[in-house]
């Protein structure tokens, strides 16, 4: 069983910031205490703060909020939730927390992958896992992901080499993921599908 945090470690974890996870107090010995038990990590870029983990996030919450879920799946690793999921976490403002930070360090990647480190559009990373980057710009930026009713936005992949299809409970809905998505970097059309008529976005990362 992991040992809990000292008082110490625990004073530095309740003092990061709600929403980014931001560490704002503590010495250098405690800061990487909590990196090396996977509670926080160090910024590779000046200048260097530290961050919590989802697990530090966990731990934060485990005080404040005792009945929140305690991880997004069963893993403990975080997954964009890309709608129609059978048994989908409740919203809470832990998810909340969790989307945010890990759309800022989907931004913080694209800075440090694309050649112009360019952050208006997408990287590898989300070229190679299409569906999840699609469904993280959603959630990230407020949309509701389908619960086993049908009720929200689900993603699915197609045969096309890149791109995903969105579908969504209405037209207005469907123009609101659209425009989300082309937001964050990726180019929309609308499309009819043969067989069923059903309408969904076709929607692929931009290069340039």
């Amino acid at each position: 069983m992991t040992r809990p945090p000292t008082a110490a470690q625990r004073r530095v974890i309740d003092s990061a910031d709600p929403v980014t996870g931001r560490l704002r107090g503590g010495t250098e010995a405690q800061l990487a205490a909590l990196v090396k038990r996977g509670l926080a990590f160090r910024h590779p870029r000046p200048p260097h703060d530290h961050f919590l983990t989802p697990a530090g996030h966990r731990t934060r919450e485990a005080v404040t909020a005792p009945a929140e879920p305690a991880a997004p799946d069963a893993t403990g690793v975080f997954a964009a939730r890309v709608g129609g999921e059978e048994q989908p976490p409740e919203a809470s403002p832990a998810r909340v927390r969790e989307v945010h930070s890990a759309w800022q360090g989907l931004v913080e990647l694209r800075r440090m992958t694309n050649p112009d480190g360019a952050t208006d559009r997408p990287c590898g990373w989300e070229r190679g896992h299409l569906v999840r980057a699609a469904a993280l710009a959603l959630e990230a930026a407020g949309h509701h992901p389908a619960g086993p009713d049908g009720d929200g936005y689900r993603v699915r992949a197609t045969p096309q080499p890149e791109a995903v299809a969105v579908y969504a409970p209405d037209a207005e809905a469907l123009r609101g993921c659209a425009a989300t998505l082309e937001k964050a970097g990726w180019q929309t059309g609308e499309h009819t599908e043969p067989r069923t008529r059903a309408r969904c976005l076709l929607a692929s990362p931009r290069r340039a």
